[in-house]
């Protein structure tokens, strides 16, 4: 990943990001508007073994869910979110993303 891409992968985590799981695994999600349908192909890209899900419709709303777990979360995605500044950056995100590494024993 280039600088730039770190950055603009740090600041939708910042922004969008949810550090979570499912009770047995770890993940980090992102939700928004179709209408950031780009952006979410970048985000595969960037992350080939994410995965992309929706559109969904509910609520009135129409967006796209980005999803990484599994090896790729654990083997790519969390090495390089430890040498980001996330701590930093945001203080509460770095919170939530320490969370789930506790959670997960990660």
């Amino acid at each position: 990943m280039t600088e730039f891409e770190q950055g603009l992968l740090l600041g939708i985590l910042i922004g969008e990001g949810h550090f979570g799981g499912d009770g047995k695994q770890p993940q980090i999600t992102v939700r928004m508007h179709t209408r950031h349908q780009r952006l979410f192909e970048t985000l595969r890209r960037m992350c080939p073994d994410s995965k992309l899900y929706g559109p969904y419709q509910h609520g009135g709303r129409s967006y796209y869910q980005w999803m990484v777990r599994g090896e790729a979360l654990r083997e790519k995605l969390l090495p390089l979110l430890d040498r980001l500044p996330i701590e930093q950056t945001d203080e509460h995100v770095y919170a939530r993303y320490m969370d789930m590494k506790q959670r997960y024993n990660l």
